[in-house]
């Protein structure tokens, strides 16, 4: 007895086609989301507001703005602090954003090993 699936249903050279496109015209609107998200620009602070750490969207710091009250000579180790919590909290919301606009487009597609995706 042979099984008969519906139209459209197995593995016949025009649903290959159609799928080979889905999977271009997928790549294609990664690339271009990734070119984005790489180009854009983070201002995250912490510590109140008194530092400030704009980051790309490469995970690249481009800058770090200190509130001169901030600065105390004698208590270094709360800028230091501030500091370490403000590049984690820059990092976080980058891969956040980067995870979060990826997967729009790659719905419930997992991708192990692929750099900056998940």
């Amino acid at each position: 007895m042979k099984a008969r699936l519906p139209k459209g249903m197995g593995g016949g050279p025009t649903n290959m086609q159609g799928m080979l496109k889905q999977a271009q015209k997928m790549q294609e609107d990664m690339a271009a989301l990734q070119e984005d998200l790489d180009s854009r620009e983070y201002d995250i602070k912490a510590g109140g507001g008194v530092v400030t750490v704009k980051i790309n969207g490469k995970l690249e710091i481009k800058n770090i703005e200190l509130e001169p009250d901030i600065v105390d000579p004698d208590d270094i180790e709360t800028l230091q602090d501030i500091l370490v919590a403000a590049v984690n909290e820059a990092i976080k919301t980058v891969t956040s954003t980067n995870n979060e606009e990826m997967g729009k487009i790659t719905g419930s597609l997992n991708m192990p090993g692929i750099p900056g995706l998940f």
